[in-house]
């Protein structure tokens, strides 16, 4: 059982405005009979119930087999410390299967996917999944937008706030998930509102401390995969500096030929090295070992060649305007209380003329920016002593790894893996056969539904749900770019 996370200490008491449910459970039909004509009965059909939450209203309803599967909105305080301060609406979706399942909580970190799908975890315990999108993701912005309430405390408020209101329905056991910046808002959700969950299982989710101290991610760079791979992508890229005039007409014609634009970058010529510098990164975020051979060899290969696989990587549209403009909440955040990589990559001495530009580089200069160097502290040393009931899966290979979550002596049934030779797309089904049947295991335990059988014998974990090719596609937030 979880530890009265409940007696966890140390705490600051959050004071957070919580919408109450008018749902209520339908009278049975002998109550019925006896009750007169003019008595109002209360429907038993979930959407029904769910839409009687306050605050809470229907988009659409899609139909799966086997689920119903709704798309709602639902009003949010700008400011949950002063509700009085306006409200939003903030979208999410529903997986249905059924009140007597437990129930998942997944987050993105980003925007919100519109189309059924399940997260590991919710096949494993054959669950129903709640899945919310990120404050100030569009459309999920308040309007105006007052940046200063993009913090993580409001987010993990968003999902305390959702959560309360859908627990007096669905009162089983429930999970927090997610992956990358869902893994870590799944993390900080839990430090915040550590009695509203049963358990947390975040994916590849980066823990960068210290904003200032990146020299994990460059011993990583230097040591990753194989020297024969990190040779030939560190290459191309000192290739591409050298070139960088001819290059910069491809992508200037690129450019006009998309209607691109690069003001809040600042120039096309930022623009390209900041594309250049991502390529060995993301090659590894995205790539396994078995993809180096797919590199050109960089002094032979044409202007062409060279931008094809730079496109291919690591993206020449994401830096522009129009690729930057729906990112801007996760830039923010990174400027304000995430942080984010500084690598130094000595291969491109006397090359680069920016090297790796911060994230204001990358935010419209009338959105104010101050980061805060304690936020990621906080949370740090929150996990390392009180982690209860959590999980952290990593890639051996995804450089976002590097600066992992790490447990202390103050955990509890907590649990950190590496996937082997793994990339951003790490999650339990890859693990090593032994940390395979632990992880499904715990996860079972932790929703309170593993069978007796695994209950005496870890090793007849699996997941409770059959695959389904449709809602198990892994939704990776892809953007070929140094962003989790």
């Amino acid at each position: 059982m979880r530890k009265a996370r409940k007696a966890l200490t140390g705490l600051v008491s959050l004071g957070v405005l919580i919408g109450t449910v008018g749902a209520a459970e339908a009278t049975s039909g002998a109550a019925r009979a006896a009750e007169s004509s003019s008595t109002t009965t209360v429907s038993t059909d979930i959407k029904d119930r769910i839409l009687a939450i306050p605050g809470m209203s229907l988009i659409e309803e899609k139909p799966y087999p086997g689920y119903r599967f709704f798309v709602l909105n639902y009003t949010q305080p700008v400011d949950h410390r002063n509700p009085r301060k306006g409200t939003f609406q903030q979208r999410l979706t529903f997986l249905h299967k059924d009140t007597t399942r437990p129930t998942v909580f997944f987050t993105s970190g980003y925007g919100l996917n519109t189309v059924p799908r399940r997260s590991e975890p919710t096949a494993i315990v054959d669950g129903n999944q709640v899945s919310l999108e990120y404050r100030f993701f569009t459309p999920s912005r308040p309007n105006p937008a007052d940046w200063s309430k993009l913090d993580i405390w409001q987010a993990a408020s968003d999902q305390h706030r959702v959560f309360t209101a859908l627990k007096k329905i669905y009162d089983k056991k429930w999970l927090a998930t997610g992956g990358s910046k869902g893994g870590m808002t799944a993390t900080y959700f839990e430090r915040f509102y550590p009695r509203d969950m049963d358990g947390v299982v975040a994916y590849v989710a980066p823990n960068d401390v210290v904003n200032d101290e990146d020299k994990a991610y460059d011993r990583f760079l230097d040591n990753v995969g194989t020297k024969e791979c990190r040779d030939k992508l560190n290459a191309v890229q000192r290739e591409a500096l050298v070139r960088r005039g001819s290059l910069s007409a491809l992508y200037s014609k690129y450019a006009a030929d998309n209607g691109y634009t690069f003001k809040t970058v600042g120039s096309l010529d930022r623009a390209f090295e900041a594309v250049v510098l991502d390529y060995t990164w993301a090659f590894w975020q995205y790539s396994l070992v078995a993809d180096c051979g797919a590199i050109p060899a960089a002094k032979t290969a044409t202007d062409d060649e060279l931008w094809k696989s730079i496109d291919a990587i690591a993206g020449f549209s994401f830096y522009t305007d129009q690729g930057l403009e729906p990112y801007t909440p996760y830039y923010y955040q990174a400027g304000t209380e995430l942080g984010s990589p500084d690598i130094k990559q000595a291969h491109l001495k006397g090359l680069s003329r920016y090297n790796y530009q911060p994230p204001r580089q990358f935010v419209p200069r009338d959105i104010p920016m101050r980061f805060k160097p304690y936020a990621m502290k906080d949370i740090d040393r929150w996990v390392r002593n009180n982690a209860d009931q959590m999980m952290f899966v990593n890639g051996e290979n995804d450089p976002w790894s590097a600066e992992p979550f790490r447990l202390g002596r103050g955990s509890s049934d907590s649990h950190v893996y590496v996937v082997p030779g793994g990339n951003h797309g790490a999650n339990v089904a890859r693990l090593a056969p032994d940390d395979k049947v632990a992880a499904t295991a715990a996860i079972l335990k932790w929703a309170g539904v593993a069978p007796a059988a695994v209950q005496q014998d870890e090793s007849k974990a699996k997941p409770l749900a059959r695959f389904d090719a449709t809602l198990d596609k892994k939704d990776i937030e892809r953007e070929p770019t140094l962003r989790p």
